[in-house]
This record gives structure tokens, C-alpha cells and sequence, in this order.
């Protein structure tokens, strides 16, 4: 007996290649697969969109190839910034038209699929409507996707390219021409005398301070919440108040405050030291005690922060877990490492971990309180209490090594994402793993 056939498959097998002639038409010229599966409308919208792409955008395409071999030819009347902008607006206007462009030919596909299987190819008011209900989410977040892409990719993208050019004072467009240098800027900053010194003169700073701002503020932060969470202290509430002002006044007021606490000729620190006859500290002069200052300042204006977190977090802890240590007789030492902190560092690691990457990149204090000096004899541009951050600004509108500060600001990026990244994927709050582990 021979097997049953079913109709559909049959006919499925001798009109299958429908969804193939439609794809290969949409992959000739935009639209004609949807007009060959009747879809007349949409395959006019796709044919016009190609049509404006193609001839519209072709400034922009001239651009993205110019932008990519050369950035100018004739110096005074090509400018090489504006060359590599209008070639990135190009490139990221080709990727999106290819992405619709490879959305046309599945489209075409999927619909010619339709035809082979005896299904109804949807008018234009149920594709509207599918778009409608099914891809609402993309609808919502196209603007703001298309402004992050404006205001972060972008930018991103340029001060990247920059890095590879020689864009400084002496190369400087309209009236000098950039040009490619591949990876020079970078391994100037590796490999040669002084800018090897200066960086890792500057990058071993950075991540001192990075480690001290960020544990320094947080242990202090997490004493007083220890202390103003005991029930014998009185106005506890009080207490939280007074000491949180430091955070809630602005910092660019505090910090201008501070420096002139620290000078070393009228400042009221070194007056007060002179009044218990210890010698006066030269605290903007002097690169170790400059930094010691600049510590401090930081220290003011980050502690409170920490200590209203740390103070949210020791409320939330059970009282019966402490009277359950009390029993098996813990001490209070005990109880803090055991207990305390465990929990506080469960809750606090992803902050800690923006913290450091917020003063790895902390300009306001560096800058602001003695704008990264003292000057040290030998280094590029770099004061004593300068980090990677400051340099770059003063490379860019001090010295104008732009390239020099783009290579820099590239590095910084790789830094601070790479280690977020890692230490992120790494906390067990991440992981949501059980905090008892």
C-alpha cells in the first residue's frame, strides 16, 4: 500500500520557490520582492527609501570613503575635522541602511514563504498593525536610542579617530591637512623618554588615588554609621544631620573653600599649626602633602554618602541575627567581621565599584582644588596631584596635543570598562548567588 501524500506538501514542493525569487528580487533593488508578493505599497516605500539613500546621501557616501583613504587634499580648502565627521555620520547612515536593506530581503522572504504554503500575505493594514503590537517596544526606544547614538556613540567614535591622527598645534585644519598615523600616538606614550615617564608617573597616581578616595570615604563613611546606629547614642538624628551637610553643600564651593584652608602663606590650617608652634606645611607647594590635602578634601565631600548608605543598610539587618551571635558568644569584634560587614559589602560592592570608577575619572577635585599642581620639572604637561583625567585636559587646551589626549582619553575608556566590567560579573549581588555563601 502505497504511503498517503499530503496535498499541501505537494503543492508546498512545486510552488516553494516563491520565497527564493522574492528574497533574490530584494536583493537586486529594494521593494521588488514585496511588490512580486503582491505587497505593492510597501514595496513602493522600500523602492523610494533606496532611491533617497542612494542619491540623497551621496555626500555623505563621497565623504565616507574620503574619510576612510584620506581626510583632505588641498590644505585651506579641505578640512580634515569636518571631513571625518560628515565620514562618520556617512558610515553609521550605511549601517543603518544596510540593516533595512537586509530587513527588506528577509521581509521578502518570510512573505514569499507565506505564498508557498497557500497562507494570505498581509495587506498594509495588518502590517501596520503588527507593527503596532508587536514591535511597540522598538517604537518607544528608537528616540532615545537615536540620541544616545548622537550625544555618546558618536562622540566616541571621533575621539577615537583622533587617537590615530596627528592632530595637534602644528597640524592644526583648516590650514594644515590631518593624517593617518596609525598607532605612533600610542606608542609615544609607551615607549618614549619623557611621555613614558610622565604616564606612568601619572597612571601609578591615579590608581593610588582611585583606591584611597574610594576605601577611605567608605571606611569613614561606614564608622560614624556604625557609631550613630548604637542605642546608647543620644540625637543620633541630629548628629546624621549635621554630618551630612558636607554632601549637600556643592562640591565647586567646597572644594574652592578647602584650597584656601590649605594655603600655605594665610590658610587657617597652617595658622593653627603655627599656634602650637609646629612648622607651617607647604600643602599646594609640596607634591606629597598636595596630594596628602587633595585626599582629604575628597574624603569631606565623599564620607557622608557613604555613611547614609551604610546607615540604610545596618537598619535592614535583623536584631536576632546579633542576639543569635551574642548567644554562641561573639564579641563585638566578632560580630562586625562576621556579620556586619559581610552584609554591608553584599549590598555596597556594585556601588563601590561606580565609586572607583567615578574617581579614577574625579576631575572636579583634582582640578578644582589646586588644578593638578605642583608642577613637576621633566613631566609632559602633568602637575603632582594630576590624574590621567586632568592630563588630558590640560594636553587638550593647555599644550593642544589633541591626539596625545584623544590616545590617553581612549586609554581611560579601556581602563574603567574593563575593570567595571570584570567586577561587576564577579559580586555575588550580581550573580545573585545566596549572600550566606
Amino acid at each position: 500500500m502505497s504511503p498517503q501524500v499530503n496535498p499541501v506538501e505537494v503543492s508546498e514542493t512545486k510552488t516553494g520557490i516563491r520565497r527564493y525569487i522574492a528574497a533574490i528580487l530584494s536583493a537586486i533593488f529594494m521593494g521588488l520582492g514585496q511588490i512580486f508578493n503582491g505587497q505593492i505599497i510597501k514595496g513602493i516605500g522600500f523602492a523610494l527609501f533606496y532611491f533617497s539613500a542612494l542619491f540623497q546621501g551621496y555626500e555623505f557616501w563621497k565623504y565616507s570613503y574620503w574619510g576612510i583613504t584620506t581626510l583632505g587634499e588641498v590644505p585651506g580648502e579641505h578640512h580634515s575635522l569636518v571631513i571625518l565627521i560628515k565620514s562618520l555620520v556617512g558610515l553609521i547612515l550605511f549601517l543603518m541602511v544596510f540593516g533595512i536593506y537586509i530587513f527588506n530581503i528577509v521581509d521578502a522572504y518570510k512573505n514569499g514563504k507565506l505564498r508557498d504554503q497557500g497562507k494570505q500575505v498581509p495587506g498594509i493594514k495588518k502590517t501596520f498593525k503588527n507593527i503596532v503590537e508587536h514591535g511597540y517596544a522598538f517604537l518607544y526606544l528608537s528616540p532615545g536610542m537615536i540620541f544616545l547614538l548622537l550625544v555618546t556613540v558618536l562622540p566616541l567614535i571621533f575621539t577615537t579617530l583622533i587617537a590615530f591622527t596627528n592632530y595637534d598645534l602644528y597640524h592644526s585644519p583648516p590650514g594644515k591637512l590631518l593624517e593617518w598615523v596609525g598607532f605612533t600616538n600610542f606608542k609615544k606614550i609607551w615607549t618614549f623618554g619623557s611621555w613614558k615617564k610622565t604616564f606612568l608617573t601619572v597612571f601609578s597616581w591615579t590608581i593610588v588615588w582611585t583606591v584611597l578616595s574610594t576605601f577611605s570615604c567608605f571606611g569613614l563613611g561606614l564608622l560614624v554609621a556604625l557609631v550613630l546606629n548604637q542605642k546608647d547614642i543620644k540625637g543620633a538624628k541630629i548628629w546624621r544631620t549635621i554630618l551630612i551637610l558636607p554632601w549637600a553643600v556643592p562640591a565647586v564651593v567646597s572644594i574652592l573653600i578647602w584650597s584656601g584652608l590649605f594655603n600655605t602663606n594665610f590658610g587657617p590650617i597652617n595658622e593653627l599649626l603655627a599656634f602650637f608652634n609646629i612648622e607651617r606645611i607647604h600643602w599646594l607647594e609640596d607634591p606629597f602633602w598636595a596630594k596628602v590635602a587633595v585626599l582629604i578634601v575628597n574624603l569631606w565631600l565623599g564620607f557622608p554618602f557613604s555613611m547614609a548608605l551604610c546607615t540604610g543598610i545596618l537598619q535592614g539587618i535583623p536584631q536576632d541575627v546579633y542576639e543569635a551571635a551574642v548567644v554562641d558568644g561573639a564579641n563585638p569584634f566578632q560580630k562586625f567581621w562576621k556579620i556586619t560587614l559581610p552584609l554591608v559589602l553584599y549590598s555596597t560592592a556594585p556601588l563601590l565599584i561606580m565609586q572607583m570608577a567615578y574617581n579614577f575619572n574625579n576631575f572636579n577635585v583634582i582640578y578644582l582644588f589646586n588644578q593638578g599642581n605642583p608642577p613637576i620639572l621633566g613631566l609632559r604637561g602633568a602637575g603632582g596631584t594630576d590624574i590621567l583625567i586632568s592630563w588630558v585636559f590640560k594636553l587638550t587646551l593647555n599644550k593642544l596635543k589633541y591626539n596625545y589626549a584623544a590616545a590617553l582619553s581612549l586609554i581611560i575608556f579601556i581602563i574603567v570598562a574593563g575593570f567595571s566590567i570584570y567586577n561587576f560579573t564577579r559580586t555575588r549581588s550580581f550573580k545573585e548567588e545566596d549572600m550566606m555563601q
